[in-house]
């Protein structure tokens, strides 16, 4: 009983030491059974040991089983003289029926090398189901995957998770999409996007800024100058929550992060063009910042001298 008490004290430590184990590990099956609540965990401890107890009870009866064959074969000299369960067992399906060394003549084969002679012994039963085991198996396999077709092969296995994969790229590039704001957004010079941007800004732009971008009740976007800054973010930011006072309307509940992007990219493509009749300049010239690099050297540790 004290064994027993103290196997089931081991298994409740180990199990409750598995959440904090399963923190450091990088095991998905350890990390899932961090993720598992209260309830689950005890009722894991609870199979856990219904298992070890039926564990304990068949070495129990094991035991019981040899002990009581052990005090019949005392009264009964010829049940001693029979094979135990065990040693049928092992006969049968392990090691076989082998035959004495005395006997081992009779397995000699006609040729032997530098004196080393072959013995023509049996095939142990365990490597024979085995060996059985294999042919079902490759039979099962060929009818599963080549003639029934009921499995996939590795070409399709490799086709499936192309097609997983494009799911999951594509999940994400919803999700980048999603969450452009003027914090993050970028200049799309590729094709679709400029032309996604031309429609937007065709179909709810022009009335004020004209279809060259030349300007009307709305500023000039193909100069210089801009009320609000030039860059992406600065376009993007207009678009998004509008000027009010100006009549530029907020366009963040009718058009998606991405069509912002897109017609912000296409405004910044019309500057530097001629339009047919330009409004005049507003705001101040914006320059594109150039970045110097954080390791750019200077003159004097190029050893540039002046002329």
């Amino acid at each position: 009983m004290k064994m027993f008490r103290y196997l089931m004290l081991a298994v409740m430590g180990l199990l409750s030491g598995i959440p904090a184990f399963a923190q450091e590990s990088e095991i998905p099956f350890v990390q899932n059974l961090a993720k598992l609540d209260s309830s689950e965990i005890t009722l894991l401890i609870i199979m856990a040991v219904v298992l070890l107890i039926i564990v304990v009870l068949m070495i129990v009866m094991i035991y019981l089983v040899s002990f009581l064959r052990k005090v019949l074969s005392l009264d009964n000299p010829e049940l001693a003289a029979e094979p135990s369960w065990w040693e049928q067992f092992n006969e049968r399906y392990i090691s076989g029926k082998m035959k004495p060394v005395s006997e081992e003549k009779d397995l000699m084969m006609s040729h032997s090398y530098d004196g080393i002679v072959e013995l023509d012994n049996f095939m142990p039963p365990w490597l024979k189901y085995l060996f059985y085991a294999t042919i079902v198996f490759g039979v099962v396999y060929v009818l599963n995957y080549s003639v029934l077709g009921i499995g996939k092969t590795q070409i399709e296995e490799y086709e499936q998770e192309l097609y997983l994969a494009s799911l999951e790229a594509e999940a994400r590039q919803a999700l980048a999409v999603s969450t452009i704001d003027e914090t993050n957004v970028q200049f799309d010079a590729s094709g679709p996007s400029i032309t996604a941007g031309k429609a937007i800004y065709d179909n709810n732009c022009v009335a004020c800024h004209a279809i060259d971008g030349g300007g009307g009740v709305g500023p000039n976007l193909t100069d210089e100058y801009w009320i609000h800054g030039g860059s992406i973010e600065d376009i993007f930011r207009v678009v998004k929550y509008g000027v009010i006072e100006k009549g530029m309307i907020p366009w963040e509940d009718q058009l998606s992060p991405e069509e912002m992007q897109q017609v912000s990219s296409y405004i910044l493509t019309l500057v530097g063009t001629t339009p047919a009749n330009p409004k005049a300049p507003q705001g101040d010239r914006y320059e594109q910042k150039i970045e110097e690099p954080i390791d750019a050297l200077t003159e004097d540790e190029l050893g540039v001298e002046e002329a």
